[in-house]
């Protein structure tokens, strides 16, 4: 009896504490349904918000009718950004060492400004082009040039507190224009690219001695296997490679932006064109076509589609595919058999993202239509560089409807842009808040802006849009005049515009180069002292891995022929004083005497 007692109690304890249990489940379920009612209505009181744009809109033109407000003046290098349910917004910061790539942004007063702002991001920052930042299914999705993350997303907190998760490796090592950028199917896969490090897969030890010869390319060309081309992989399996995923397209150069249209349920990319027509064929191509051609692609990207790099490229003006230089091409021959663009965008403009518009807030004309952040060019020298602003492209049945049209201007502070540094802003990325608002973020400090619109949909008419009509004959959109709009054409040769056009891609712009690639100029051997060999190598290049300041760097030096004796000294000059601290002046005899000696 004393046993069955005991058993008694203790079956009385344990239905005892599961009745606990149960309670406590429902009082936990009560409370996780009264925090997401609370969460629901803020989030719903917040939408409803009516904002209020700043003084002249934080310095952009806008159609009539839209608003800009700044949420955040400098938040660090940013690539692209997302904004959740809640408008909290995520930003991936451009940074090549260290941890904390990542930035969080709320908004806790409602008045469309960012009043919490945090560093978060415990993985490595490898690379100077790390551009990605979605959130998909609860998840924020995240890239560095070699890998992407992704991290779920706590409802109740602004910084992600899950264990981050490799989801896809890139087994090359550090190269250029080696962006990632991300798209969803919403049938569980994700689009990677995986973009190509040459402009044309050129031969670099080709360089012609005579002007009457040009620059060859490698065919076939090897960087076609295994990059320059989009990958599918499976949006949540972990350590994927290209072998574990499907090429989805190929013949891809280099892709910043891409985005899933739900609308046609197909795949649609910005691709930057090819660079350096003229410096690698010059016999074909005038500095004028260098600086026009070839054309940025909006792409809509079937399954298995090829759009031709690097034997062709896209001729803004023609519109037709054409044979590049560095495989038979003269700025005349077409090229057949190749996927063609919905749409031939300016030179050089540098697209950087593009979104389809779904929200209810702009006007219909803006329903379902893209928006294309275009970053701007560095590299259209003797003419101003160009773009540095964001562009709409109106769609009908799934096909833009007519052609792009500026959205959104006045990023650089300026209309004339000699070189890219004088712009104060770039814009960069682009997302959909929940209440329809879209914001952009610029790349030189990190300001983001949020445009909205605050008028009757239904008063919207073209007549709105004159204004930003006008914009198109600015210096900075407009296609230049050969003659008018040169630079360099009444004898003004720069060496910055020289250095800036030709050497900062690799030796970027502030002169401290790619450590193990391309070499720092800041004060080297070469660039404080050995004069010689410094216009030697601008002059005929090197097929050697170059040792300088004791340290060894394995990507060629290209032969830089085109340049005359005056546009080498001019560069020499400004590479001595600007990173050499080197005052000796360089005259274009010097240069000449140099070089009649090299041949000997």
């Amino acid at each position: 009896m004393l046993f069955l007692k005991k058993k008694y109690v203790v079956l009385q304890k344990i239905k005892m504490h599961q009745r606990y249990l149960n309670f406590k489940k429902i009082i936990k379920n009560y409370f996780l349904y009264f925090v997401f009612i609370l969460f629901t209505f803020c989030t719903n009181q917040q939408n409803s918000i009516v904002l209020k744009g700043d003084f002249k809109n934080g310095g952009l033109f806008l159609p009539n009718g839209f608003e800009a407000l700044v949420v955040a003046d400098s938040v660090g290098l940013a690539r692209h950004l997302a904004v959740n349910a809640n408008n909290d917004i995520y930003v991936k910061l451009r940074i090549t060492t260290g941890k904390n790539g990542s930035v969080a942004l709320r908004d806790t007063n409602n008045d469309g400004k960012a009043d919490i702002i945090q560093r978060f991001g415990e993985y490595p920052n490898d690379g100077s082009f790390a551009t990605e930042m979605k959130i998909h299914k609860g998840y924020l999705y995240f890239s560095t040039e070699q890998v992407v993350y992704r991290q779920k997303l706590n409802p109740h907190e602004l910084i992600p507190d899950a264990d981050i998760e490799v989801l896809v490796i890139d087994h090359h090592p550090l190269q250029w224009h080696n962006a990632k950028a991300l798209a969803f199917d919403g049938k569980g896969n994700m689009y990677v690219t995986f973009s190509a490090p040459t402009n044309a897969c050129e031969d670099g030890f080709s360089v012609p001695e005579k002007t009457t010869s040009y620059v060859k390319g490698y065919n076939p060309c090897p960087q076609l296997n295994g990059q320059a081309g989009i990958w599918k992989f499976k949006e949540d399996q972990l350590e994927q490679f290209t072998s574990d995923g499907e090429q989805y397209a190929s013949g891809v150069r280099s892709v910043v932006g891409m985005t899933w249209n739900n609308q046609t349920n197909s795949l649609y990319a910005v691709i930057h064109a090819r660079d350096y027509l003229y410096q690698h064929a010059p016999q074909f191509y005038t500095p004028w076509q260098n600086a026009v051609v070839p054309a940025e692609e909006f792409v809509k990207i079937e399954k298995g589609s090829n759009y031709g790099w690097p034997y062709t490229y896209y001729d803004y003006f023609k519109q037709k595919r054409m044979l590049a230089p560095e495989y038979g091409g003269d700025g005349v021959k077409e090229a057949t058999g190749y996927a063609e663009p919905i749409l031939g965008l300016p030179a050089h403009f540098a697209p950087n993202d593009v979104l389809f518009y779904t929200g209810d807030m702009f006007p219909q004309r803006y329903q379902n239509g893209a928006f294309i952040a275009f970053h701007g060019s560095t590299n259209r020298s003797p003419y101003p560089q160009a773009g540095y602003f964001v562009a709409f492209v109106p769609f009908k049945d799934g096909k833009p409807f007519g052609t792009w049209e500026v959205f959104a201007d006045g990023f650089a502070g300026i209309d004339t842009i000699i070189d890219m540094p004088d712009a104060a802003y770039r814009p960069v990325g682009l997302a959909q808040g929940p209440d329809g608002s879209l914001y952009i973020c610029e790349s030189k400090k990190g300001k983001i802006w949020r445009i909205f619109y605050n008028k009757q949909k239904s008063d919207f008419t073209e007549s709105d849009l004159e204004n930003m009509n006008q914009r198109k004959l600015l210096s900075h959109i407009k296609t230049p005049d050969s003659i008018l709009d040169n630079i360099n054409a009444f004898g003004n040769i720069n060496g910055e515009t020289i250095y800036k056009t030709n050497c900062s891609n690799c030796h970027q712009d502030d002169g401290r180069g790619i450590e193990g690639l391309y070499p720092s100029l800041i004060k080297n051997d070469w660039t404080s002292g050995q004069t010689k060999k410094l216009i030697s190598i601008i002059k005929n290049g090197s097929s050697a891995h170059l040792t300088i300041n004791k340290q060894t760097y394995s990507a060629i030096m290209p032969s830089f022929y085109f340049l005359s004796i005056h546009e080498i000294a001019a560069l020499v000059n400004f590479i001595h004083e600007k990173y050499g601290g080197n005052k000796a002046r360089v005259e274009s005899k010097d240069v000449e005497n140099i070089l009649k000696r090299k041949k000997k």
